[in-house]
């Protein structure tokens, strides 16, 4: 079983791209963020000509937005709201023992400061809320897997200059606490670090704003794939597909994939 997480920054723009994904990397469920479409119009029948006829979508039309499409039948499609803020982050399904959510977490706007950044109050909110709920509604000794953009980049060698970037949103200390206690909160494994020692350089976002950004290689690791440790020792292999950002029209993101 292969599942993969993909920011796909606006599902419409992105829609070769995504088939190129699907089809080259044979992915039996693929969890997307940003899907900027109203759940209304989302393009269900692409997928379904695609083979994957099971879909999880929470979205609303420009902006955030989650979703689900898997060849596989599912059991579940649970939507939970944080921060009471209804604005589309999340989606889960089950597959048998495998309980899998999708998240995309906020971005927290541009200055790290609860006091005038209403964005960031937001973020930081999101994430308190995240870790209480996390082991109220799931136990350690479960299959549970957490994939999607979390818009935090929590280790040194996560950003492209730890110096210059401490004290950016994204890699503030607030919010690198705050992954670090999601994480421990059901004693979860970082999976794109698993097999990759924390002093070597992982990065899954390349910003659009400065054009040489990927060239020069000043990325973030902003996307990440949480595993319990029952569900870790089932996994085969994780990647993480840096090509797919020198594509044509490509995300500013690109996806993990994860092989159970």
């Amino acid at each position: 079983m292969r599942i993969a997480t993909w920011n796909v920054n606006g599902i419409r723009p992105r829609m070769e791209q995504i088939k190129r994904l699907l089809d080259e990397q044979y992915l039996d469920v693929l969890c997307m963020q940003e899907v900027k479409i109203a759940e209304d119009i989302f393009p269900h029948d692409f997928f379904e000509q695609l083979g994957y006829g099971h879909r999880a979508v929470v979205s609303q039309k420009a902006n955030h937005g989650v979703a689900i499409v898997s060849r596989l039948p599912f059991d579940a499609d649970w939507r939970q709201v944080f921060w009471d803020k209804d604005d589309k982050r999340h989606v889960a399904v089950r597959f048998g023992d495998l309980m899998l959510h999708n998240f995309y977490m906020p971005a927290g706007g541009d200055k790290p400061d609860t006091d005038v950044n209403e964005k960031f109050a937001h973020k930081l909110g999101f994430y308190d809320h995240l870790i209480d709920w996390t082991p109220e509604n799931h136990k350690a000794s479960e299959k549970v897997l957490f994939m999607g953009d979390f818009n935090i980049a929590p280790l040194e060698t996560d950003v492209w200059n730890h110096k210059k970037l401490v004290k950016s949103v994204g890699h503030s200390p607030g919010e690198t606490e705050r992954w670090s206690k999601l994480k421990q909160a059901l004693d979860f494994v970082d999976l794109p670090r698993r097999d990759l020692s924390d002093d070597q350089s992982l990065f899954t976002w390349w910003g659009y704003r400065y054009p040489l950004a990927f060239a020069k290689d000043y990325g973030w690791r902003l996307d990440h794939a949480f595993a319990t440790q029952p569900l870790n020792q089932d996994i085969r292999d994780v990647q993480v597909l840096k090509d797919t950002r020198s594509w044509e029209k490509p995300s500013d993101h690109i996806p993990i994939i994860v092989e159970l």
